[in-house]
């Protein structure tokens, strides 16, 4: 943990709380078909899966699978943006911390990230965006975590990742990344934290 060099981000339950913004998503191609809304069970996996994935399970055959892609695919990520609540430190966190460290984003978001970041006043606040369509393998598998390692040319011991979900946690120790856990005390981490703020204590350590 000493001469920590990048810090990595999850978006979905770090960067912001996106329960409402998610759940309505979901919900509007679920009722266009038909479907009623998510179960808590339906919204814990779409939290933390890829938007192809999430559809996957909620349309669990292909007809109806393709169907309910191609409708997302159209629909715009737009009017669900002013569901989703910014951490109250995030950007103090960013402003401070940087240039020092070299900030990024593993999400497994995929399409909808650039305007996430736009609409939110983060465009330049991260070194590097790696989202779901940037590798062939999303969490769990490690590879947005290796891709940000090969990009800054890092051991991964100079390094943390902050994320909220069993994903994270499994790519976060696939990729040799130290781990912490943002408000989710079940997950086995190197550090755990309610704030954003905790960060500059972990670096500071």
């Amino acid at each position: 943990m000493k001469n920590i060099k990048v810090v990595a981000f999850d978006c979905d339950g770090v960067m912001f709380d996106t329960m409402k913004a998610n759940m309505a998503y979901y919900n509007q191609i679920l009722d266009h078909f038909g479907r009623p809304a998510m179960t808590t069970e339906q919204y814990a996996f779409c939290h933390m899966h890829t938007a192809e994935q999430a559809i996957a399970n909620l349309f669990n055959d292909m007809e109806s699978f393709e169907a309910a892609q191609a409708y997302r695919k159209n629909m715009s990520y737009l009017p669900f943006l002013k569901y989703m609540e910014i951490e109250p430190y995030l950007k103090p966190l960013l402003e401070r911390i940087r240039p020092r460290y070299k900030t990024a984003v593993a999400t497994n978001r995929s399409d909808t990230m650039d305007r996430v970041l736009s609409e939110h006043g983060l465009e330049g606040h991260f070194d590097l965006i790696v989202s779901a369509a940037d590798v062939d393998r999303p969490k769990p598998h490690p590879d947005p975590l290796i891709k940000i390692l090969e990009h800054f040319r890092i051991d991964p011991c100079h390094s943390i990742y902050v994320g909220d979900s069993k994903l994270d946690e499994i790519a976060a120790k696939a990729a040799g990344m130290p781990f912490v856990a943002y408000k989710n005390g079940s997950l086995s981490a190197d550090f755990h934290i309610q704030s954003l703020k905790e960060v500059e204590g972990i670096l500071e350590a």
